[in-house]
């Protein structure tokens, strides 16, 4: 490949640095239509199914899942309702920093807990270390991908999410960097709590805002080339 080649390649994939506007974002925060329920619904189902396969490698959780985790073992409830319960309380942080929640907002308080506490359910748990780690990098990259289809539909961030972008607007620190330090924080609440931590963590707090923020400019190139 030649360093012309290799430049637009990178180019190509560089990370975004804001939330790119599509064909399918809405206008408001509560204008559902069918195309913006549907890519909604499909980011939410993605970013449950990712996290499902990082607690089922093993390896370790994503962070807000060993908080989730830490909550589920110390309140004797299934994770999908700590990971509920978890949402509701990150709520709270919103005020400060003047987000406003929205359509995608409950639905992913909701569905999320719902996608991951599925795929947790049916995907069998693995101890085959090859095998894990792939289901570790497969969850991040869906997560990632996600994360970045709801975000882009409009329709108010998630919890977490809206966490993340409150602060991008305020400080204009990469996404990634932001992401970090909010994930470092659910990581240390849940370890405490007695939350899994292990390899699968470490990647996914490494990774995972590389993965949101890529999958914006992705997003944003396919949007203008086929919508």
């Amino acid at each position: 490949m030649s360093t012309a080649s290799l430049a637009r390649a990178l180019n190509f994939f560089a990370p975004a640095r804001a939330v790119p506007k599509t064909s399918w974002s809405a206008p408001t925060y509560w204008t559902i239509r069918p195309k913006t329920f549907l890519i909604l619904i499909s980011g939410l189902f993605l970013m449950g199914i990712g996290g499902s396969l990082s607690v089922q490698s093993n390896l370790g959780n994503p962070p807000w899942t060993v908080l989730a985790q830490g909550i589920s073992k110390q309140a004797g409830i299934s994770l999908g309702w700590a990971f509920f319960i978890v949402s509701c309380l990150v709520l709270l942080i919103w005020f400060p920093l003047k987000v406003t929640p929205g359509f995608g907002t409950i639905a992913n308080t909701v569905f999320f807990a719902a996608s991951l506490q599925l795929g947790v359910t049916i995907i069998p748990a693995q101890e085959n270390f090859k095998l894990s780690l792939l289901m570790v990098l497969s969850g991040i990259s869906l997560v990632g991908f996600g994360t970045a289809l709801y975000i882009s539909c409009g329709l108010g961030s998630g919890p977490r999410d809206g966490w993340m972008i409150g602060l991008l607007e305020r400080t204009g620190i990469r996404i990634w960097k932001i992401r970090f330090v909010i994930e470092c924080f659910a990581l240390t609440s849940g370890y405490l709590l007695g939350g899994k931590i292990g390899l699968g963590t470490v990647l996914v707090m490494l990774f995972v805002g590389q993965a949101i923020a890529i999958s914006f400019t992705l997003l944003d190139k396919f949007s203008q080339t086929y919508f």
